[in-house]
């Protein structure tokens, strides 16, 4: 398992959410990224996840 983080901003730039989770891959880290940021409702928020590589999984600007 890798450890990933998930990072939300507001418009400016102010940081709403930082954590982190693990997941077997990529895309299952996608996958729950997704999930938390619609059950939080920061779906719409710019938003990055990135892997322990820093490859970015998901992003949303």
């Amino acid at each position: 398992m890798k450890t990933y983080a998930l990072t939300v901003f507001d418009k400016t730039g102010e940081k709403l959410l930082d954590e982190s989770f693990e997941a077997s891959s990529n895309d299952e880290a996608k996958e729950i990224g997704q999930e938390r940021l619609a059950e939080k409702g920061y779906s719409e928020y710019t938003h990055r996840c990135v892997s322990p590589e820093a490859k970015l999984v998901l992003f949303h600007r």
